[in-house]
């Protein structure tokens, strides 16, 4: 793995810590789907982890009502504890594992409970600060990769081992 230049105004994934940090940005997040806007926050928690794109995770008090619809299946991270996940419903429709949450999260990462992290490629749109979002390679990842960001990140072929 080699890592990418870093130029002006960008930060290298491989920078982040491990364990992740996690920190409230005043940043503007939105996120649309089906029309609708799921979340508008200026308080949301940026997590940062070696070798991956951010998370931006917002309070549920930013998630429009009656949304969110817990999933099955769940895992585990070993820093922040057990994941729960969830669907969106949007006009009756159903969108299967657009997002996930920390219900009981570990206590360096308190911060995070209840707060909601949406996966950028299940979304129509995730906008930091007004730029479209894109998102992190590979199914599991939900990292938010804006041009600040400076890679390579892991999610793809051939990255599981970083």
């Amino acid at each position: 793995m080699r890592r990418d230049p870093v130029g002006p105004g960008q930060e290298s994934v491989w920078d982040y810590p491990r364990p992740p940090s996690a920190e409230v940005t005043g940043r503007h997040v939105v996120v649309e789907l089906g029309g609708r806007v799921l979340a508008d926050t200026r308080r949301a928690v940026r997590v940062c982890e070696t070798s991956h794109p951010p998370v931006y995770y917002v309070p549920r008090e930013d998630v429009a009502d009656g949304v969110l619809v817990r999933a099955a299946g769940s895992s585990v991270c070993e820093w922040k504890g057990a994941a729960t996940y969830w669907d969106v419903v949007v006009d009756g429709r159903r969108y299967p594992g657009v997002g996930w949450s920390y219900e009981d999260p570990a206590p360096e990462y308190e911060h995070l409970r209840s707060a909601v992290a949406f996966y950028p490629g299940k979304v129509d749109r995730a906008l930091v600060d007004g730029e479209q979002v894109r998102p992190q390679p590979g199914g599991f990842y939900g990292g938010w990769i804006t041009d600040e960001v400076a890679g390579p990140v892991k999610g793809g072929p051939g990255t599981l081992g970083w």
